[in-house]
């Protein structure tokens, strides 16, 4: 079962969020639907960039921001039916590119093993076609003749957000972990750096002494932005 739709909330940019399909496919040319929902907010971007919502989804962007209903910019894509993606595991060399591009986790595999893609949580986004090196990922039409938001729903909207948003958190958990780790690395050196290093001159240990101290200095900073983040 998905999660429910996601419900529009007052602030004008949850409201463009909530009408956008989630497909997190980067087509409007921002990084997420929360960035491109933020964008049309400002005035930055156009209602008409979201071929995943076709033209009913350009319609409910219109409603919700006041503006005349455009034709979709064909320079961001064309609606189409909804597709899945598959790998042909005859070719898959277990790479994982296609894993760190997928932005559902919808995508499975170990290094230097088979991936295979789940299809209840593929958005069709495509973003692991152009980082494949040997092309073994292909789409399948998912949706017969059926386009835009009628080959789509909130319900998969809502899951396919859920999915973004946990696998956005985890990434961000995951990168202040390895920050920790190599702080504790840092301070492990820095507090016997006699013994971990090579040299004895005076001088150059306490050369080797400030640039350790000064990538403390630059990882704790970095922890602390991602936490207030």
């Amino acid at each position: 079962m998905g999660s429910p739709p996601i419900q529009p909330t007052e602030p004008l940019t949850e409201r463009v969020w909530a009408a956008l399909p989630q497909t997190q496919c980067t087509r409007c040319g921002y990084p997420d639907c929360r960035g491109y929902a933020e964008a049309v907010v400002s005035g930055e971007a156009g209602i008409n960039q979201c071929p995943p919502g076709g033209a009913e989804g350009v319609a409910r962007l219109a409603a919700i921001m006041g503006q005349p209903v455009l034709p979709l910019s064909p320079k961001h894509g064309q609606e189409s039916p909804r597709s899945v993606l598959w790998i042909d595991e005859a070719w898959c060399i277990g790479c994982t590119l296609c894993i760190k591009a997928c932005p559902t986790d919808a995508i499975i595999g170990t290094h230097k093993r088979m991936h295979t893609v789940l299809e209840q949580w593929c958005t069709g986004c495509e973003l692991c076609l152009p980082v494949c090196p040997v092309d073994c990922i292909h789409t399948e039409n998912a949706s017969g003749s059926a386009t835009g938001w009628a080959a789509w729903s909130p319900s998969l909207a809502a899951t396919a957000n859920t999915r973004y948003q946990n696998r956005s958190a985890r990434l961000i958990r995951e990168e202040q972990e390895h920050q920790k780790r190599l702080e504790e690395r840092a301070r492990e050196k820095l507090a016997n750096l006699t013994a971990h290093s090579l040299h004895t001159d005076p001088g150059v240990l306490d050369k080797k002494r400030q640039v350790i101290e000064a990538a403390l200095a630059r990882a704790q900073a970095l922890r602390k932005n991602q936490s207030r983040d």
